[in-house]
C-alpha cells in the first residue's frame, strides 16, 4: 500500500513531508487537499471516477475519511455524485465558468485593494519576490515553476488582504481553476500582471492595484475558455 504525502505531490516530490495524520488538522481536511491537489495538478481529469475503497488503499487511510473528504469537495465543486457512476471529477461548462469569474472577480479586486492598506512590508516583499521568480521560470522555459508561482501568488493576496472570510471563500473557487491555467503554454501575459498587480500594491495605490486585478481576472477567463473549449465544445 503506497501511502502519499499530506501535500499530494507527485511521484518525484518532497519524500520530507509527513504522512496523512501527522499533522494538526482533520484527516477527512488532510484527505481532501490531497485529492483536491491532484484534480489541480491534472492527474485527476474532468470525468475520472473517484472510488473510495480504491482512495483509501492508495492513501494509506479507511473508508470513512475519504467518504467525508469527497463530501468536502462536492461542497467545492470539485466533484460530483452520477447516477450508475457514482461520483466523479467535474466538468465545468461555460456557464460554470463564467459563474465563477463573476464571484472571483469581486473577490480578488476586493483583495488587491485591501492588501495595500493591510499587508507589511514582509509579505509585499514575498509578493513581489514570487512575481520575479515566475519571471525568472518563464526565460527559463520552466513551466511546472511557473505554475507553481502563479499558484502561490495568487494564495497570497488573499492573506495579504487579512480578512479570513474572504481568504477561505476564495480558496476553494482559486483550487477549481489551478489545473485550467496549469495547462496554459504561452503565460506571458498572466506573469505580466502579477508584477503589474505586485508592483500596485508595493505602492500602496488601490485603486491601481484594483484595475489590474480586475484585468488578470478577465485574461484568466479567456485562458479558460481558450484551454477548455478549444474545439467549441
Amino acid at each position: 500500500m503506497t501511502q502519499l504525502s499530506v501535500h499530494g505531490l507527485p511521484p518525484g516530490g518532497d519524500d520530507n513531508q509527513p504522512n496523512l495524520g501527522a499533522r494538526h488538522q482533520p484527516l477527512r481536511e488532510q484527505v481532501r487537499d490531497l485529492i483536491r491537489d491532484r484534480i489541480v495538478r491534472g492527474q485527476l481529469a474532468p470525468g475520472n471516477r473517484l472510488v473510495e475503497r480504491t482512495l483509501a488503499e492508495e492513501l494509506g487511510v479507511s473508508r470513512v475519511p475519504v467518504r467525508e473528504a469527497l463530501n468536502l469537495l462536492k461542497g467545492e465543486g470539485f466533484v460530483q455524485d452520477v447516477p450508475r457512476r457514482g461520483v466523479i471529477v467535474t466538468t465545468l461548462s461555460r456557464e460554470d465558468i463564467d459563474d465563477l469569474f463573476e464571484v472571483r472577480e469581486a473577490l480578488e479586486v476586493q483583495a488587491a485593494r485591501l492588501a495595500c492598506l493591510r499587508a507589511t512590508q514582509d509579505e509585499v516583499e514575498y509578493l513581489v519576490g514570487i512575481a520575479d521568480r515566475a519571471q525568472q521560470a518563464r526565460d527559463s522555459g520552466d513551466f511546472a515553476a511557473i505554475a507553481d508561482l502563479n499558484e502561490a501568488f495568487h494564495d497570497a493576496i488573499p492573506r495579504l488582504a487579512h480578512n479570513r472570510t474572504l481568504a477561505t471563500t476564495l480558496e476553494p473557487l482559486e483550487g477549481r481553476l489551478h489545473w485550467v491555467l496549469r495547462q496554459n503554454r504561452s503565460p506571458e501575459s498572466l506573469i505580466r500582471e502579477h508584477s503589474e498587480l505586485a508592483a500596485a500594491i508595493a505602492a500602496r495605490d488601490p485603486e491601481r492595484a484594483a484595475d489590474v486585478a480586475r484585468r488578470h481576472v478577465e485574461s484568466s477567463r479567456t485562458i479558460c475558455h481558450e484551454v477548455m473549449f478549444a474545439n467549441g465544445e
